[in-house]
């Protein structure tokens, strides 16, 4: 009895500091206790990263439309004027910049944003303090000077700028520049989140050129507008190669020179992730590159791919064909995006759990329609895989609660003799065959599905802005009204009522305690996983009171 209560009362407590603990590293930019550690690697070695230029390059003096002088040189054609061109297709809204085709801001049309639900969600934007860009150009030798880079401004040709009924639309703009001619081809298509962007290289100058072609992605290092100390989240540089396999890194590893991961490959991706998005420069495959990440600024890194065009010729045009994926973590999406894309989707450690448990929740809500239903209809499968297990533990704990009165005599009678007491207690479990771990074992193993279960629900973008019912309009987000932490720590109270009651005073009043400090915690717990909990409890409930009668009426 003493050691059954008080060894839950210490995995309980332990736990407890665990999942407090891994919020409070991941919450500082540290690694999470259950996500894996990036794997060790050769020293970063980016791949000339002071090349890809910075700050922008200086206007040109000319003033346009001023008169010529009689006896001059014809003056030279008038720069471009740079001008934001805005696409729109059915999934998102997009803002190019003519300077640089630059991706200045991308607004998901299909998700609210998580604190006003008025606006939609945005990735790329520049807004305050917040940057976040996507960065193609040129770096490389050239005789005639700097190739087109995302500083150089580009002529945009005229076209569409929204689906109109088909599906696809294109935006394409030149830069002539260091003898070079860039063309950046933007292709976006219906109900897509991948967007094409092919870039054509004419070396117009009379003298070979070997330019090589960057993709870089721009995040400051500002910590999530929406975490809290409970619920951290993620955001980062992350990218994926065949040989080293998913590798997540930190701002605050870039910023001390610290970021270990993948120099070179042919394959893979690079990109920056958050809380249920993700953002991925996706290069062509086969083609060798170097993976660099790099400081630009105070607060402000970046992360992306060089990779060489090799030697043109005078006159002579190579192209590349690149994509960018910017959009929801959907896991049956990225995996037919790119090998190793839908790791973004980050459920640490437990990845071999919880990618089944994902599993069965799809096909759950492939027959329920409704996430919040899903969950329950997943907690009663949990059950009742586990049932022999779990009610094997109530009978333990079934015939705790009957000797109680038989501990209760031991305690008084050898209250001055702990080693006799102790002696006592281990013959009435002899006597009686009682496993004092009885009760602890199912919960030790189940605990991997728990926490599996707490990243799908934690991870899951299919649930973001899901409704379940009535009040419950987000099942990614806290309770509004407290209701679902309410039932639950009514639900832990009952069931420490059914448990056996400690003999030790103070235990007893711990025992009682407990089911309000976890209601507490849970009010900033996402609902989905506080419904989980509630289901679990009542399932419990039920099946503890039944075994627990059975035994004390066969008594």
């Amino acid at each position: 009895m003493e050691l059954n209560k008080r060894t839950i009362l210490w995995i309980v407590f332990a736990i407890s500091l665990i999942v407090l603990w891994n919020n409070w590293m991941v919450a500082n930019g540290k690694q999470s206790l259950f996500s894996p550690a990036p794997p060790a690697k050769v020293a970063q070695q980016p791949a000339k990263p002071s090349d890809v230029p910075v700050a922008a390059q200086p206007g040109s003096t000319a003033v346009p439309g001023a008169p010529a002088v009689a006896g001059a040189a014809p003056a030279a054609p008038a720069a471009p004027v740079s001008q934001i061109v805005t696409i729109t297709t059915d999934v998102v809204k997009v803002n190019i910049d003519s300077a640089g085709g630059v991706i200045k801001r991308l607004e998901l049309l299909h998700y609210p944003d998580h604190t006003d639900k008025t606006r939609n969600q945005v990735l790329f934007d520049v807004s305050g303090n917040n940057v976040y860009l996507g960065q193609t150009g040129l770096i490389g030798n050239s005789p005639a000077g700097v190739l087109p880079n995302h500083n150089t401004v580009y002529t945009v040709r005229p076209g569409v700028r929204s689906l109109n009924g088909g599906n696809q639309v294109q935006l394409v703009m030149d830069a002539e520049q260091g003898g070079v001619r860039l063309t950046k081809t933007f292709t976006f298509r219906k109900g897509d989140y991948v967007i094409g962007i092919r870039h054509d290289v004419t070396n117009v100058s009379a003298a070979p050129v070997q330019p090589s072609l960057y993709l870089q992605l721009q995040h400051d290092g500002n910590a999530p507008a929406n975490d809290s100390w409970f619920m951290s989240s993620y955001t980062g540089p992350t990218l994926y190669t065949d040989a080293d396999k998913y590798q997540k890194l930190t701002f605050e590893e870039i910023e001390k020179n610290k970021a270990e991961h993948s120099a070179k490959a042919d394959n893979g991706w690079v990109a920056i992730s958050q809380h249920f998005f993700v953002s991925a420069f996706i290069p062509a495959d086969k083609v060798q590159r170097d993976i660099y990440t790099k400081k630009i600024a105070t607060n402000l890194y970046a992360i992306g791919t060089v990779q060489s065009l090799g030697s043109v010729a005078p006159g002579a045009t190579v192209s590349t064909d690149t994509r960018l994926y910017s959009g929801p973590q959907d896991e049956k999406t990225l995996e037919t995006i790119a090998p190793g894309l839908e790791l973004v989707k980050d459920y640490g450690m437990l990845t071999v759990i919880a990618k089944p448990i994902f599993w069965v929740m799809d096909q759950l809500h492939s027959l329920l329609g409704n996430w919040g239903w899903t969950i329950v209809a997943l907690t009663i499968l949990i059950k009742l895989a586990f049932f022999p297990l779990s009610a094997a533990g109530y009978r333990s704990m079934a015939k705790m609660r009957v000797v109680t009165p038989k501990m209760q005599a031991i305690r008084e009678r050898y209250k001055n003799d702990p080693m006799k007491m102790q002696q006592a207690t281990m013959e009435l479990y002899k006597t009686e065959k009682i496993n004092p771990l009885g009760g602890c074992l199912p919960i030790l193993v189940q605990m991997p599905v728990f926490f599996a279960l707490y990243w799908v629900l934690q991870a899951s973008v299919e649930m973001r802005g899901a409704p379940w019912v009535g009040w419950i309009t987000d099942l990614t987000q806290p309770d509004p009204y407290f209701i679902l932490p309410i039932l639950y720590a009514v639900s832990m109270y009952i069931t420490t009522k059914l448990n056996p009651q400690p003999t030790d005073p103070v235990q007893a009043k711990m025992m009682l305690f407990m089911p309000l400090a976890f209601s507490v915690i849970f009010f900033f717990f996402p609902s989905g996983l506080v419904l989980y909990w509630v289901v679990n409890n009542i399932l419990s409930i039920a099946q503890q009171w039944v075994i627990t009668k059975k035994y004390e009426t066969a008594k």
